[in-house]
This record gives C-alpha cells, structure tokens and sequence, in this order.
C-alpha cells in the first residue's frame, strides 16, 4: 500500500490529539488509512504526518471527517539515509 506525508496547518496553537486519537483511528480504519507517526512544528501550528492508504482521495475523505486539514499529501516511495542510499519506509 502507498505511503503519504501530509502537511497540515493550523490557525491556532493544536493541542496534540491524545485524547481524541482513538476517534482519529477509528475514522482512519473506516477509510482504509494508517496514520503511522507525526511530526509537530515547535510553534504548534503546522503538522507532517505519515500515513499508510490506498489513495489520496482516502487520506482526504478520512481528513475531512475528522474535522482536520490536509493541505499538502505526497505520495512517497523510500528514505533517504545520511549514507545516501534509498531505503524503504518501513
């Protein structure tokens, strides 16, 4: 299945969703999507998440139920490591 890096951002500070991430899974396994990790910006106000899903029309549909932005969603296909070779996602 592809992978995505989406770029979310907010308006406000974003409060880091721990209470409301079983609702998050829940909408994302509805939608076929994986949300594997984030990263969040030091001001809180921009997000990079990575995510396993059959398209980018799941990734959104699963975004926009959630009531959260997806700006920006890149499909990705590998790492570059600091020894410059190409290597998997997972």
């Amino acid at each position: 299945m592809p992978y995505y890096i989406i770029e979310r951002n907010y308006a406000e500070e974003v409060v880091v969703p721990v209470e409301a991430a079983p609702d998050i899974n829940l909408i994302n396994d509805e939608e076929e999507v994986r949300w594997l990790y984030s990263f969040l910006s030091i001001d809180h106000r921009k997000s990079y998440c990575l995510y396993e899903a059959p398209s980018i029309e799941a990734i959104r549909a699963a975004a926009v139920r959630a009531g959260l932005p997806a700006d920006v969603v890149t499909e990705v296909t590998g790492r570059v490591m600091p020894d410059g070779l190409l290597a998997g996602i997972n």
